[in-house]
């Protein structure tokens, strides 16, 4: 009886990037590709296997497991009566657990919060310094600045209104004790009276009303030297050696 014997059967080995059959002893590579298919690559092609994303054998277990993302934490409420929390995800499901928190705050009779805007308020309105005159040392100088100014206000027209009426007023203009920059105008009729302030160093508002009355004894006797004449539009000038 012969005996015959029996050998394996060996088949060919290809390179599956540039299909080359392997030769014998060379060094083969194994490659996963996407769906976790495996490939086989030669030495020659290991680059080009690479650049296409192929992922070799020997290091996928290396690779990190992915990483669990943390599961959201549920609100107290959710906690205490058991409810399920809804959490967000990648496909807008942040406004499935908002619902089911407004949902879990209606069941309990608590309204939602809401979100109230803060208050807006209008910037601040800058305050210009005030605008300074020079004020002169003379007193008649004074006196006659401060004449200019009450005749270039509304005040003036006001004297004009009530003359018209009451007839022709006294008047008189002095500078203030108290106040270098201010001189004290004193406008009266038998039957009312008006004082004036005007402040030579404001040349923002400078006449001011200071009071007014019904009766010539209320005031002063310096307020009652009478040296201002008053003219028909209300306008008041020096009278006499003063003037001059």
């Amino acid at each position: 009886m012969v005996t015959k014997e029996v050998r394996p059967s060996i088949h060919d080995v290809n390179c599956d990037v540039c299909g080359r059959t392997i030769l014998k002893g060379e060094r083969i590579e194994p490659y996963l590709v996407l769906g976790g298919q495996r490939r086989l690559v030669c030495e020659l092609c290991v680059g080009r296997a690479e650049t296409e994303g192929w992922l070799r054998e020997s290091a996928h277990g290396d690779l990190p497991a992915g990483e669990r993302r943390p599961e959201p934490r549920r609100s107290l409420l959710a906690r205490m009566f058991g409810r399920p929390h809804v959490g967000g995800d990648a496909n807008g499901g942040g406004e499935a657990g908002a619902t089911a928190e407004t949902e879990l705050d209606a069941d309990h009779g608590r309204q939602p919060e809401e979100r109230v805007p803060p208050p807006q308020f209008p910037p601040a309105r800058r305050t210009d310094a005030r605008h300074v005159r020079a004020v002169p040392t003379n007193a008649q100088v004074k006196v006659e600045r401060a004449l200019d100014l009450f005749n270039a206000s509304s005040h003036a027209r006001t004297i004009a209104g009530i003359a018209r009426t009451l007839g022709e007023p006294w008047a008189s203009a002095h500078p203030a004790p108290a106040a270098p920059s201010e001189v004290v105008i004193v406008v009266a009729w038998e039957l009312s009276w008006y004082r004036y302030r005007v402040d030579l160093g404001d040349a923002d508002d400078p006449v001011g009303l200071l009071g007014k009355g019904e009766e010539l004894d209320e005031i002063g006797a310096d307020d009652r030297d009478w040296n201002v004449s008053a003219e028909a539009d209300g306008r008041l000038a020096m009278r006499g050696e003063e003037a001059q």
